[in-house]
């Protein structure tokens, strides 16, 4: 495997079970990986199944996905785990990369209006003219904003968009009464609803709810790589395939006592209550397989023409943004 230089510390977990003697030594690149959209990728690492197919992983936490995907492509990690668009826009650019497992089938932000200061709500059109919060490390926090509010007719210019810069940012801000919106994921969703701050307008931890907003499937996290590794390095890809389906497969069963003993104390935030209550919300988010939806690449590429400039994406090639080669045999292995 190509080597791999410094990367900047992080936070401290407790460790995952030893790596047998051999193994193959991987890094993966993601951003705020106590996010629920990284949990299979967590959850593989916790529970050894990383080790269990004779790898070593190291997992290098990053300020936000630019840096991410800059450590993927400048040899500081192997392996970016961190939103399927980028594989498209990244062609978009010149640069090849490959999606080769999902993690997540719904991008898990929501929309929702303030309670104290939107008492009349009745429709996204009373949002004109209002402060909607978007989380400023989350691109997907203001294209879903963006989306929703374009059914209703809104450009950027008729709303106020509000940076956010952590979830605790945001909960103060509404308690404060400083937003009368806000597009943001979980834990900080679930926490302004039991608060009773927050009515959900639009929710695409669901795939009904993604359907509504995006038209279709919208895959999320994934792993994935430069096309060159995926050709240089099969064995180490299907045994990261192979990881990530068997967490994904433990997903979809895991009780509260289960999450309990392998999720990180730290991402709690110091209330089990709470990020278990929002695990029951968003567990649909996740694949069951690992396997890209038929209709999903093309879904994400109508959401990024929207941002991205005019005609830029018109010579991708989505049918090489991904690979099901080695979920598919991930998912008959595991009965996924």
């Amino acid at each position: 495997m190509p080597s791999v230089r410094a990367q900047p510390a992080s936070a401290t977990v407790p460790s995952a079970p030893t790596p047998p003697r051999g193994a193959t030594r991987l890094a993966i690149a993601v951003d705020h990986r106590a996010s629920f959209c990284y949990l299979p990728l967590t959850i593989a690492e916790r529970l050894g199944y990383f080790a269990q197919e004779g790898l070593d992983v190291e997992l290098r936490e990053f300020p936000d996905a630019l840096q991410s995907l800059q450590a993927v492509q400048g040899g500081v990690a192997h392996v970016l785990s961190g939103s399927y668009a980028n594989t498209i826009a990244l062609q978009a650019r010149g640069h090849s990369f490959q999606s080769f497992v999902l993690q997540g089938r719904t991008p898990q932000v929501v929309v929702g209006v303030s309670l104290e200061t939107m008492g009349h709500y009745r429709s996204l059109a009373d949002l004109r003219g209002r402060r909607v919060g978007v989380m400023t490390n989350s691109a997907a926090s203001l294209r879903v904003a963006s989306l929703v509010l374009g059914k209703a007719g809104l450009r950027a210019s008729d709303v106020q968009y509000v940076p956010l810069a952590n979830p605790a940012a945001a909960v103060q801000a509404f308690r404060r009464g400083e937003l009368d919106a806000i597009s943001s994921n979980d834990l900080t969703v679930t926490q302004l609803e039991q608060m009773g701050a927050l009515r959900v307008v639009a929710d695409t931890r669901s795939t009904r709810g993604t359907t509504e907003v995006f038209g279709g499937p919208m895959p999320s996290g994934c792993l994935c790589v430069p096309t060159a590794f995926l050709t240089q390095y099969p064995k180490a890809t299907q045994a990261l395939a192979d990881a990530m389906v068997h967490a994904l497969k433990w997903l979809q069963t895991a009780g509260p006592s289960d999450l309990i003993k392998a999720v990180p104390e730290r991402y709690f935030q110091g209330d089990r209550a709470l990020y278990l209550a929002a695990f029951t919300r968003v567990r649909e988010a996740w694949t069951a397989d690992g396997l890209m939806p038929e209709t999903g690449p093309a879904t994400a590429a109508r959401m990024l023409a929207q941002f991205e400039e005019p005609g830029s994406l018109q010579r991708v090639d989505l049918a090489q943004t991904f690979t099901n080669d080695f979920a598919r045999k991930s998912k008959t292995r595991f009965r996924a």
